[in-house]
């Protein structure tokens, strides 16, 4: 018995970032493959990213929804931005990630916008100092978000635990 999904609401948006072809060379050949890499949120403060790999590209983007969906994270959002400015090294990524005022909108380039506007921030303002490569610069991003979302929860315990 099959399931059908038409009735399902789909509860993130997914977004493409980059689709790599690559080969292997085998015995009988190339053996032609696909990566794509994909970012998935709900615009509410939950995002997640995945590589998926396939010998065609849809099956690659059903791969790295999958795997995005598994591996999101909750990210704090305060009044549309995020609480505190963020800079982060990861490999030859550098990312700046800093609060911006109401009405300022997404100040991002290419792969951090995507990461930043299905995540649900409105007010953001970013700098990519390091590599072009975007999938560097992604894996940056979600690095920097996981952390302030670590330093944002353990200060707000700290912070309701000294209230008591």
């Amino acid at each position: 018995m099959r399931r059908t999904f038409e009735n399902q609401v789909k509860e993130y948006e997914e977004e493409i970032v980059q689709v790599n072809r690559v080969s292997k060379k085998t015995k009988g050949g190339n053996k032609i493959g696909f990566s794509v890499l994909v970012v998935v949120g709900n615009r509410n403060g939950k995002v997640g990213v995945g590589l998926g790999k396939a010998p065609d590209v849809s099956s690659a983007i059903k791969k790295g929804v999958s795997i995005a969906k598994k591996h999101a994270i909750e990210i704090p959002i305060v009044n549309g931005t995020i609480p505190f400015e963020h800079k982060i090294k990861l490999g030859a990524a550098k990312i700046l990630l800093k609060p911006a005022p109401p009405g300022s909108g997404v100040i991002a380039g290419g792969a951090v916008r995507s990461v930043v506007s299905l995540a649900g921030i409105q007010n953001i303002s970013s700098k990519v100092l390091g590599t072009g490569n975007q999938a560097s610069n992604v894996y940056g991003t979600m690095e920097a978000l996981k952390q302030i979302s670590a330093r944002y929860y353990r200060e707000k315990a700290i912070r309701g635990a000294s209230k008591k």
